[in-house]
């Protein structure tokens, strides 16, 4: 009998971890993540892995992207079109970066939304601010 309180007081202590890690779990929008860096042909090709976490499917999102140098000096502004994202699938898509070597990338920064569409007509549901993540010593940013 005297052993049941604390095992009754470490249960109930990891109650909130555990809340919140289903809540991490069960969160939705849009995570877009560096998955990849690989120098190809005279560019550094970016891999991204974007899931689309919402219950809508997106007929197109194109975010601006600004790319620094290992140094954190701005090297280039660019538009990375990331085309469909259906929803609850996740999707795979690749920049080729001309001009630019891999080893002197730095960070990567999602600038901004330069166009979403969702059924043919313009959404914000892209606005929405996406999670980030980056498998890379790039750093991503948004």
């Amino acid at each position: 009998m005297k052993y049941r309180r604390p095992v009754f007081a470490a249960l109930f202590c990891a109650l909130p971890f555990a809340v919140q890690a289903q809540s991490t779990q069960d969160a939705s929008g849009l995570m877009i993540e560096l998955n990849a860096v690989e120098t190809v042909e005279g560019a550094c090709r970016l891999t991204f892995l974007v899931e689309n976490e919402t219950e809508t499917a997106i007929d197109t999102a194109d975010y601006q992207v600004v790319i620094f140098d290992a140094s954190g000096v701005f090297e280039r502004l660019t538009l990375f079109g990331f085309r469909d994202l259906p929803a609850q699938r996740p999707r795979v898509r690749q920049f080729d970066v001309r001009g630019l070597s891999c080893e002197n990338l730095g960070r990567v920064l999602i600038n901004g939304l330069s166009g979403c569409t969702v059924e043919g007509a313009e959404s914000d549901i892209c606005d929405e601010t996406p999670t980030l993540n980056s498998r890379t010593e790039v750093e991503l940013l948004g």
